[in-house]
């Protein structure tokens, strides 16, 4: 039997563009870059250290918000040091295997970051409307059951993602129009028909980010419906102001991620580099701005960064210099 040689259909590098349009502009389109994945990087260190070392935290919105903040440092590093080497070096190459890998690391972390934010909106849930048995139904050991089952989603589900991608013939060019490698930008370069694969994706992004929105939706219609149950405007300014953290992260992960999602399938006459750019904000602003919307809303994280106590951990003071 024989086997066609996969060389003729599959380049050995790609080269990514950058920002069609915008060329000229890389380097100083690169310092927000930067500046947003050092933000990223160290506020969400500094998160997770500060609910590590804080046994007041150890509740399961913030060891849910602690996961969510290890996906985040992922995500962004998965494609920013990528994106930062092309616009300072102008170095566009990277290898067809590695660009496979980026995709899945992309989607798969992107749809465990879905499914952290809802179950932190199941804890909200269970913490308002079912307040005497939320010790007892979010246990160690819940928590760590909801938290692997939220990767091998990712993992699972996005696992045919790079390998329906290898079976496709890209005899087109080997020039992908983006700063990284995207699942529809790569699509667009195979000379077969991708019907199956578009169609997987649309039902995997239904079946991921559109189900968990949908159930996040539904668990804050019943949190608010047993809210504004309260007797006092007191109580229920109280209780809602528990779930002004978790919305604010919401809103920042889910506007970005359906704005990119829409341009990409039906926004047919928006210029390439505004896709190019939605599709970056959706993968930096986040990461960026989680730890910041809970470093403000939480009084213990914010007291702890104020105070300096995460420095202290990190930089012990010498015994001689205590006295």
């Amino acid at each position: 039997m024989l086997f066609p040689n996969r060389t003729n259909v599959h380049p050995a590098t790609f080269l990514l563009l950058g920002i069609p349009g915008l060329e000229a502009a890389h380097v100083w389109i690169s310092i927000p870059f930067c500046l947003v994945y050092l933000l990223a990087v160290m506020g969400n260190c500094v998160l997770v250290f500060i609910i590590k070392t804080q046994p007041s935290l150890h509740e399961p919105m913030y060891l849910f918000l602690c996961m969510l903040s290890v996906n985040d440092l992922m995500l962004c590093t998965t494609v920013v040091p990528k994106i930062l080497s092309l616009f300072w070096f102008d170095d566009r190459e990277i290898n067809f295997k590695a660009c496979l890998i980026q995709i899945f690391f992309i989607h798969s972390l992107s749809t465990m970051e879905s499914g952290f934010l809802l179950a932190m909106a199941f804890d909200r849930y269970v913490a308002i409307c079912n307040p005497l048995r939320h010790s007892t139904i979010l246990t160690h050991g819940v928590i760590m059951a909801l938290s692997l089952a939220i990767v091998l989603r990712g993992v699972i589900l996005l696992t045919p993602h790079p390998f329906l991608l290898m079976r496709l013939p890209y005899c087109k060019t080997n020039i992908i129009a983006h700063t990284y490698c995207e699942f529809m930008a790569l699509i667009k370069l195979a000379c077969a028909n991708t019907r199956v694969h578009r169609l997987y994706g649309l039902i995997l992004a239904f079946l991921t980010g559109g189900l968990d929105f949908i159930m996040i939706i539904c668990s804050y219609i019943l949190i608010f419906h047993a809210v504004f149950r309260l007797p006092s405007k007191e109580a229920r300014l109280k209780t809602l102001s528990t779930c002004g953290s978790h919305v604010w992260v919401i809103l920042v992960f889910y506007i970005p991620a359906f704005f990119s999602f829409i341009t990409h399938r039906f926004g047919h006459n928006i210029a390439p580099h505004i896709h190019i750019l939605i599709a970056n904000i959706y993968l930096l602003i986040p990461p960026m701005m989680n730890p910041i919307i809970y470093g403000v809303k939480t009084k213990i994280i914010r007291e702890s960064i104020l105070k300096g106590h995460f420095l202290i951990h990190v930089c012990p003071v010498p015994r001689n210099l205590e006295s």
